[in-house]
């Protein structure tokens, strides 16, 4: 998943914009690590 498609869901949230810059990041970053697929 990138980091666009990410932002995209996230942002349907309104819990999404309550939490502040570096919180929004982690989410994301937590986000892509659980959604994202491996090939293997």
């Amino acid at each position: 998943m990138t980091l666009k498609e990410a932002v995209k869901v996230l942002i349907l949230s309104p819990f999404y914009f309550k939490l502040g810059l570096h919180d929004r990041k982690m989410l994301v970053k937590d986000f892509r690590t659980t959604h994202t697929v491996h090939s293997s």
